[in-house]
């Protein structure tokens, strides 16, 4: 099925452009899609088919950054109000909100989904107790401009973060110090850990850098053609998406660092990019204010794609595409 060309399901129902997306962990239920959009209106989705199950309503600014946890019981969302909730992914109800003194752009939940991690334009990163959300904060200072991404890693004992001051940096959480610094010529601009918690993917400037989270050595590079905003790593690390600001998405191969694939079907900016928890699908959101699904393998049946037997022309392979999922 070489010859089939890659077809996406377009999930329309934003109104701005999309900043970020999150998946959940497979559930009993299977997986979940949440994305962050400057309409203020963070969105729940079911992850495979991208159907609208929810919106999560009570911001009252652009919403830059999102996160579900691996349950996709709690969702976090942080936004241009001064704020990141956490929200009853379930029922929709908001559970938390704290309060920061300028635009929070990243939020993210440790492994017990006790504490959460977030990163503001104050060029702070702060983590809160969500057991006891009345207590103060614990705060990592030393970031000279705002925090774009702030992750838990290292069984939950360190933070890692990416800034608009061009670096990198492991921070302890006992000590609430800072243990180590990588500098780049250009301002990191997206931040990923890998599904088995054991590599860094991280975008700055056309460059995709992976590291070792032990040690934050560099595996290996992948040079790409356009700036890029995002990327991903697929759970079994066959492969790594990209996107960025020339409308296009890019497929590597991770192993080989070779091009397999360029496609495009966006209309504007790719700001995110995202491996389903499965691999079988990879998400992106635009500044054209849509998210988009895709297939790790095209022409195969999943989700919404219908496939017929291979001696079916190619035109009649898929069913229900381009599908519009609007909010009701």
């Amino acid at each position: 099925m070489s010859n089939i060309r890659q077809i996406s399901i377009t999930l329309s129902g934003h109104t701005r452009p999309i900043c970020d997306l999150d998946f959940s962990d497979m559930t009993d239920c299977g997986y979940f899609l949440i994305s962050a959009c400057k309409d203020g209106n963070p969105m729940l989705r079911q992850g495979d088919t991208g159907d609208w199950v929810g919106t999560f309503e009570g911001h009252k600014g652009a919403v830059w950054g999102v996160a579900l946890n691996g349950q996709a019981t709690l969702a976090a969302s942080g936004a241009a109000d001064f704020s990141g909730k956490v929200w009853n992914a379930v029922t929709g109800e908001l559970m938390h909100s704290f309060m920061h003194k300028h635009i929070v752009k990243s939020v993210s939940f440790d492994n017990s989904c006790q504490y959460l991690a977030t990163g503001s334009n104050e060029k702070l990163i702060q983590v809160f107790n969500l057991v006891n959300p009345t207590a103060e904060p614990q705060r990592f200072v030393g970031h000279t401009a705002g925090i774009k991404k702030a992750i838990f890693c290292r069984n939950d004992k360190c933070i890692l973060s990416c800034a608009d001051d061009k670096s990198l940096r492991l921070w302890d959480r006992l000590s609430g110090k800072e243990v180590q610094r990588i500098e780049f010529p250009q301002n990191p601009n997206s931040l990923e850990l890998s599904c088995d918690r054991s590599t860094v993917t991280m975008t700055s400037g056309n460059t995709i850098t992976f590291l070792e989270i032990d040690t934050l050595n560099k595996v290996k590079e992948i040079v790409t053609p356009s700036t890029l905003s995002s990327a991903s790593l697929h759970p079994e690390k066959h492969f790594v998406v990209c996107g960025g600001d020339d409308f296009k998405l890019y497929k590597y191969d991770y192993l080989t660092g070779n091009e397999i694939d360029s496609f495009k079907g966006h209309f504007g900016p790719v700001h995110a990019v995202k491996f389903s928890p499965d691999g079988e699908l990879f998400a992106s959101g635009s500044e054209d204010g849509t998210l988009r699904l895709w297939q790790t393998t095209v022409g195969k049946t999943y989700g919404l794609w219908k496939c017929t037997e291979p001696e079916i022309p190619p035109a009649a392979l898929f069913n229900s595409i381009n599908r519009e999922v609007s909010a009701l």
